[in-house]
């Protein structure tokens, strides 16, 4: 341990014969080495500093401009500056300093360095201007024009060489602020299906009143803010939208990410820990030298902004009694892993390396073999983290401000990540396929509500069966920046650093490696009383969430994108079927996009619910429809979706602007009965779409057992659902269905699916439709699921998994409508996960695949 060799490098004694003086070698080597360790990476972030700074040019550019520049002044006597060099040396002859030959030449590097620094200048607001340009995003998918093909050409040129992480972040344009009235059109348009005749007139009334009068004194404000800052958006929502919130984080906010569907590299808890830090580890350190590559779309011409990179390790959520603060140090060498209730503070170099996956492990299982006792409060101490912001804000204040309690919490929040050592076997169970997820997807999203430290920005749990899985604050990112990191995990883990045949981490134990030390607190009797209290909310709230999730493989992207269709539209126009099946009424849909194609843009809202996804379901829902019409209504329906979700990625959003102008209102202190009820109206459907980048990695041709489970959250409104799912390669759909027992809207429903006619009628006409097709092993989930609901009423789940899993394949009889001849292929397994995976990349995946996120 660092701290303990620094404290042991030397001793002396007072003796009669003077000082003794004793030097610890092996002490003083260690502290060598980590300074070693430390002024390196200040080295690398020196030069690439100064590679982003001079992007896209090249610091080897400048020798090449500023040797241009002298060779034409000095040898063939041709002024390129038009007289300006000359000026330049007059003023340096001035000092009287310099030799004739030498004024001659510094006034030429002086002058040829201008002239770079203005290439370089150009170049960006070149660049920048070109990146301003959407109208690829609005043409016919694969089909691109001349225009737009001239300009990707034009965005390639100014976009220099071999970009880091952060090349493009001061190429990037910046969000633009719609003008009021399209931003008010576009959210009567969205809530037209959702009202009826007296409400929408009253609403009308209110839109138009504002939009005439009191917004546009708002949308000054608010364009003088995004002339000013980098984006007029990102700031406000972090600080509203997530820290200011005084209710727990834990269900309500944070999300989680899963491990492989089937796969299991090892049952060994240690070992797998061992590899998937080192993989987190080996992530940091490509992060910290900018070695990951900025992800460009459109055949890696348009460049996403990558800010949001920045805080994803060494980072935390700090609480306050009015906004919490998100904490973030440059530099982090240990890791905090919590045990049976203790603290366990991991040091993560040795010998100024990093830690190897086997020294990992041998750290891992000392924390596993050790037997000692929490000390008092320290085994539910996490529970602050799950409760209502202010006491944990409060007890922070007064028990956590300094001493041993202090040191500890410091070590805790400023660690690289939390690792919990689960005590639990999670996963998917193919003798329990239906709850065995669940219960794995519940544990990931709260846990004990104690074991997991929600304010830090990665929870890594390690379940006892060697099963993976992340917690992760919303604050600082969203999710797709954790899915990217997720992503290499895994596939670090067992491609490129494997296991041993007896599962253990490949390498040697290292037995001079210092082991993990306790955490040591001294939390009072009244510190206690605040944990047990916010452990009670905590558990009110994680015993409230209704969840389900469950893979999909009758069919995937493949059988979709046959049809000419986004199978994110798809889905999403399933959801309202579902819905409306279950409800018998249409409510305001939320999915997540992303606006990253501005600086330091996150997410903005495709409302769902559209008057053509609306017509679409009407005739899904009425028998007497001709299939002919349907078909022309799902087109129309996918299009219009398709249509929201471009002008959501390009800054056109609707609840971004309304939220900015409701913002700038609070701030003027006038209130708007329009925007008031606009951002009151709740959202009963929540979803999003978890995108898929690097499935390169995971080699799904060759081995398509190699699927993720995606990742998921909590209901957003307390009588509402919340829908995450991930594409995985041709085949597969994976969904994560949460709500609340608290609820009759979402509780009743189980009743609604045995009882109602109309859905037991849209079941029937389903199985009828799907009698003709080869693969009716399609109907086993909705099966399991509708044996669930009659033959195990003790499970926790009621209404969530058929109300939304069954009713959804419905939309399946539109791909029959269609006349797309079903793909005879088995569906996948944990025993022979079989089916025809591709590789998924950029272009044939469409923007969807890269952008949508969740929010």
């Amino acid at each position: 341990m660092a701290e303990a060799h620094q404290a042991v490098a030397f001793q002396f004694t007072v003796t009669p014969d003077g000082i003794d003086l004793r030097l610890s070698h092996e002490a003083l080597r260690q502290i060598y080495l980590s300074g070693l360790h430390s002024w390196k990476k200040k080295f690398i972030r020196f030069k690439n500093g100064i590679l982003t700074g001079v992007f896209p040019s090249t610091p080897s550019s400048w020798l090449v401009v500023v040797v241009g520049v002298t060779s034409t002044s000095l040898y063939t006597k041709v002024d390129p500056s038009f007289g300006l060099i000359e000026k330049i040396n007059h003023a340096i002859a001035t000092t009287g300093y310099l030799t004739s030959q030498t004024q001659n030449i510094v006034s030429n590097v002086l002058f040829g360095t201008g002239v770079w620094v203005a290439l370089i200048a150009t170049m960006r607001y070149s660049l920048k201007k070109l990146l301003y340009y959407h109208g690829w995003m609005f043409e016919e998918h694969g089909k691109l024009s001349k225009s737009t093909r001239l300009w990707m050409g034009m965005v390639k040129l100014f976009s220099g060489r071999k970009p880091m992480l952060y090349s493009f972040q001061t190429s990037l344009p910046h969000l633009p602020v719609p003008a009021v009235k399209d931003t008010v059109k576009r959210y009567l348009e969205s809530v037209s299906p959702l009202m009826d005749k007296e409400q929408f007139e009253r609403m009308e009334g209110l839109a138009k009143d504002f939009a005439a009068n009191l917004g546009p004194r708002l949308q000054w404000y608010l364009k003088l803010k995004s002339w000013w800052a980098t984006n007029y958006v990102s700031d406000w929502w972090e600080e509203y939208i997530y820290l200011r919130g005084r209710g727990p984080i834990m269900v309500n906010s944070n999300y989680y990410a899963m491990d492989y569907l089937y796969v299991l590299p090892t049952t060994i808890q240690a070992a797998r820990a061992g590899n998937a830090i080192h993989s987190l580890l080996l992530y940091r350190r490509k992060l910290d030298r900018e070695e990951i590559k900025p992800i460009l779309l459109l055949g890696s011409t348009v460049p996403l902004c990558s800010s949001q990179w920045e805080r994803m390790f060494n980072t935390s959520r700090i609480p306050g009694e009015e906004t919490d603060t998100i904490q973030h140090v440059k530099d982090s060498k240990h890791i905090v892993v919590y045990h049976k209730g203790r603290y366990f503070k991991v040091w993560l170099y040795h010998d100024g390396r990093l830690l190897k996956p086997r020294e990992i492990e041998q750290q891992m299982q000392r924390i596993i073999d050790d037997k000692s006792e929490p000390q008092d409060g320290e085994e539910h101490l996490a529970a602050l983290t799950a409760g209502d912001r202010v006491p944990w804000a409060t007890a922070r204040k007064d028990y956590f401000g300094n001493g041993k309690n202090k040191q500890s919490l410091d070590a805790v929040e400023k660690a690289a990540f939390f690792v919990t050592l689960d005590e639990t076997e999670q996963g998917y169970n193919k003798e329990d396929p239906v709850t065995s997820l669940d219960k794995y997807a519940k544990s990931l999203l709260h846990g004990k509500c104690y074991d997991r430290w929600f304010d830090k920005t990665i929870s890594f749990v390690v379940f006892k069966n060697g099963k993976t899985g992340m917690n992760c604050e919303h604050s600082w990112a969203d999710a797709p920046i954790v899915g990217h990191l997720w992503e290499y995990v895994m596939a670090t883990d067992k491609f490129d650093l494997g296991y041993e045949l007896d599962g253990h981490c490949k390498g040697d134990v290292n037995p001079s490696i210092p082991p993990p030390s306790r955490l040591q607190w001294e939390i009072p009797e009244e510190c206690q009383n605040v944990i047990e209290s916010s452990l009670t909310v905590a558990n009110a709230l994680a015993d409230d969430v209704d969840f389900h999730s469950f893979p999909f493989d009758a069919f995937g992207k493949g059988l979709i994108k046959k049809t000419k269709t986004s199978p994110d539209a798809l889905v999403q126009l399933a959801l309202q079927l579902a819905h409306f099946r279950d409800k018998g009424k249409f409510c305001l849909t939320y999915e997540a996009s992303m606006t990253r194609l501005f600086r330091e843009g996150r997410t903005e809202t495709v409302r769902s619910c559209t008057m053509e996804s609306s017509e679409f379901v009407l005739a899904m829902s009425n028998p007497k429809e001709n299939n002919e019409t349907r078909v022309k209504l799902f087109k129309a329906a996918a299009e219009k979706h398709q249509q929201m979700y471009r002008l959501a990625m390009t800054g056109s959003g609707i609840d971004r602007h309304l939220f900015c102008l409701y913002v700038v209102s609070k701030y003027l202190g006038v209130d708007s009965a329009f925007l008031k009820e606009v951002l009151s109206e709740p959202w009963r459907l929540s979803t999003s779409q978890t995108p898929q980048q690097q499935v390169h990695l995971f080699q799904l041709e060759k081995y398509p057992e190699n699927v993720s489970s995606g990742g998921g959250f909590g209901p957003v409104a307390d009588d509402g659902y919340g829908v995450s799912y991930i594409i995985v390669g041709e085949n597969l759909i994976n969904f994560h269905i949460s709500s609340k027992f608290s609820s009759p809207e979402t509780v009743q429903s189980g009743a609604r699916v045995t009882g109602d006619d109309g859905v037991r009628a849209a079941w029937k006409q389903l199985r009828i439709h799907l009698a003709s097709s080869a693969q009716v092993p399609l109907l086993r989930v909705t099966s399991n699921l509708y044996g669930r609901q009659h033959g195990r009423q003790h499970e926790p789940i009621t209404g969530t998994a058929f109300s939304l899993a069954a009713p959804a394949l419905g939309l399946l009889w539109c791909l029959r409508v269609f006349g797309v001849a079903r793909e005879s292929a088995a569906p996948c397994s944990p025993d022979s996960a079989v089916g025809a995976y591709s590789t998924h990349t950029a272009k044939d995946s469409g923007i969807l695949f890269i952008s949508t996120q969740t929010d």
